[in-house]
């Protein structure tokens, strides 16, 4: 039976307005929950609500540094940087559905727009979901376009950059080291990138970044900083081309991938697969029934280390009586007695013909299933190699003149365990790693997912106008050449299907209209007019889409979550998720709307403020109808 929620008429706009709660329009914030978790931990620590620090040094007695010099990274305007991430952002990610492939089923993404306020938009749905980032940031060279350092403004600079709002607009500049702050307009454009980078990995997730000599040495510290020195893993060093530039004395080779983890002890890291040619070492000479071994050395020590007399004596082949003593100065691995159990194991060979050395039988079966990654990849591909890939795609006048290899980040991608997990990449260029992923997928049979984050930076190509035009391209070309590929091949019942696509989201400003208070009248004529203009907040020109994938990013939700449109009490619906969340976005609501969405039974619901009408009543009478059902409640 329906309960009874009349409330008193003149406490009703008094009542809404304080039961009603909004929905938050900005993504998440970063010291806010930063705050919490402290206060959970050390709840002794505040007083009124700030931060007591001698409380707080009392807390952690030894832990706290208490010296005036120690060791670290400091540079200028690095405060500034680390308050740049604590801004949150007001931005939306609009769908481009005509620019996606296959965008109602596709788990993939491409992001377009500044990826600082982008990571930022993804704290809420993708925190700790991420199993892989590789990324290829500027270099800082001195001779090719950084991310800007100056998007002070966030959104609001960054539609000014990209044309979406009246203006002059921006553009990328080089970064000179005649500039005075070379290195710190880098470390300030990186910083707060790799910090919030971070929290989307899981816990067992790792990081790949390219980097040459320029700032290798700050980007290990900045690393260190943000990720832990303990969660170091590896540099690796990768062999980019043939031979050095002619025009220098001392050419570079090389490039380095940095290499970290969430958590170094939880990474969840595979050894490389075993090549023909070291599988190839492997035979059976003697018919072995455990299978294919190869003949590994007895002796030890051999180069001087430590003698061990008890390990010094002759080994006698059984079959010819012949004895055998260690190399000069060296003893063997085993004890006479472990040399007589592995001769009865037809663990011991004397070589093909019965008369050699004796030797220890590797079986394949036994080693690692695989081998070690080493720091040093030098035959994985080369710039060279990314080069013609590019081009036989584009053609000879692609505007990439240094991509990566599809087979630099394939090599990253077969050592990281998880044939499921979600790749992020947020400086894409032409999309290598989104097409490494579509080709590993193919070759593997992996469902892995991408997110590729792109800022519209312009390019002198009529074609592409932006780098994120061909990086989009690039990927439909790869799918369209996967496809064409499959369907020549026989396909069996029970192989599952490829995500083959794509879904393009565009940075752009909130669908609402954001109010907060700047330049806003005294006079209280002007404040009512302006109070009237926002009574309808939705922003003129967008869609229904629009809003409803800003309110599933905001409330936590990713942007691949499933979407059901069904009809309610006559009215569209959306339900996320299977009814985790549900969506009204009409222009009116009613009580058997509202009766008909707690039958529904989500664990929340969404809906337009203005959609009531200003009926307080109403209002205020679904939050009781709502929380009654146990649905949380909110109004945008």
């Amino acid at each position: 039976m329906r309960r009874g929620y009349d409330i008193a008429l003149s406490e009703e706009r008094k009542v809404a307005e304080h039961m009603v709660e909004k929905m938050p329009l900005t993504s998440e914030d970063i010291r806010f929950q930063r705050v919490a978790r402290l206060r959970e931990t050390f709840p002794e620590v505040f007083d009124e609500e700030k931060v007591n620090f001698e409380k707080l040094r009392e807390a952690l007695g030894e832990e706290i540094a208490t010296e005036r010099e120690r060791y670290g990274l400091l540079w200028a305007s690095k405060s500034e940087a680390v308050r740049n991430i604590q801004i949150p952002s007001v931005a939306a990610l609009i769908p481009d559905r005509e620019a996606s492939v296959e965008f109602n089923t596709t788990e993939n993404l491409f992001l377009e727009g500044d990826n600082l306020e982008v990571l930022k938009l993804l704290q809420k749905g993708y925190h700790g979901r991420v199993k892989m980032i590789y990324i290829d940031p500027p270099y800082n060279t001195g001779n090719e376009f950084i991310y800007p350092d100056n998007f002070r403004e966030g959104i609001e600079d960054y539609l000014r950059y990209s044309g979406q709002t009246d203006g002059e607009g921006m553009r990328l500049s080089t970064n000179e080291e005649t500039g005075g702050r070379y290195h710190s307009a880098w470390l300030n454009m990186m910083y707060p990138r790799l910090f919030l980078a971070r929290n989307l990995l899981r816990d067992d997730g790792v990081i790949f970044v390219s980097i040459d000599d320029h700032e290798i040495h700050n980007l290990r510290m900045l690393m260190n900083e943000i990720f832990g020195e303990e969660h170091f893993v590896a540099q690796i060093t990768w062999k980019k081309r043939g031979g050095p530039s002619n025009d220098k004395i001392i050419g570079a080779v090389h490039e380095y991938v940095v290499v970290y983890a969430r958590n170094a002890d939880k990474a969840a890291l595979k050894l490389m697969p075993r090549s023909k040619e070291s599988k190839a070492r492997y035979s059976n000479l003697d018919g072995d029934p455990r299978g294919s071994w190869v003949a590994g050395d007895l002796s030890a020590n051999a180069k001087g280390g430590r003698f061990v007399a008890s390990l010094y004596y002759e080994i006698e082949n059984p079959e010819t009586g012949q004895k055998h003593l260690p190399p000069e100065g060296a003893c063997w691995r085993f004890s006479k007695e472990r040399i007589q159990k592995l001769m009865e194991d037809n663990r011991i060979t004397f070589g093909s013909n019965g008369t050699g050395r004796p030797k220890l039988k590797r079986l394949l079966t036994e080693v690692r299933d695989g081998v070690t990654v080493p720091t040093l990849w030098d035959s994985v591909a080369s710039n060279t190699d990314a080069r013609r890939e590019i081009n036989e795609i584009f053609g000879s006048n692609s505007t990439f003149e240094t991509p990566k290899p599809t087979a630099l980040m394939k090599q990253m991608l077969e050592i990281v365990e998880g044939e499921e997990a979600i790749i992020l990449d947020f400086f894409v260029g032409s999309a290598t790693t989104a097409h490494a992923v579509l080709d590993q997928n193919n070759k593997d049979g992996g469902n892995r997912k991408f997110i590729m984050v792109q800022l519209p930076e312009p390019t002198e190509n009529p074609d592409y106008p932006t780098i994120a035009d061909i990086g989009k391209e690039r990927i439909r070309r790869v799918i369209g050449k996967l496809n064409e590929e499959e369907n020549g091949k026989l396909k069996s019942g029970d192989e599952p299907s490829q995500d083959r696509g794509f879904k393009v989201f565009k940075l752009a400003s909130s669908n609402f209209k954001i109010w907060d208070g700047a330049g806003a009248s005294d006079e209280p004529e002007d404040l009512a007019e302006q109070l009237r203009a926002f009574a309808e907040n939705v922003q003129p020109g967008r869609s229904r889409e629009d809003i409803l994938y800003e309110i599933l990013l905001k409330s936590g939700l990713s942007l691949t979550a499933e979407v059901e449109r069904l009809e309610v009490a006559g009215r569209e619906v959306h339900a996320i998720s299977g009814g985790l969340l549900v969506v009204c976005l009409e222009d009116h609501v009613d009580e058997e709307l509202v009766r008909a969405v707690a039958g529904l039974e989500p664990q929340r619901f969404v809906c337009l403020d203005a959609a009531f009408d200003g009926n307080d009543k109403l209002k205020t009478n679904t939050v009781l109808q709502m929380k009654d059902s146990g649905i949380e409640f909110r109004t945008v």
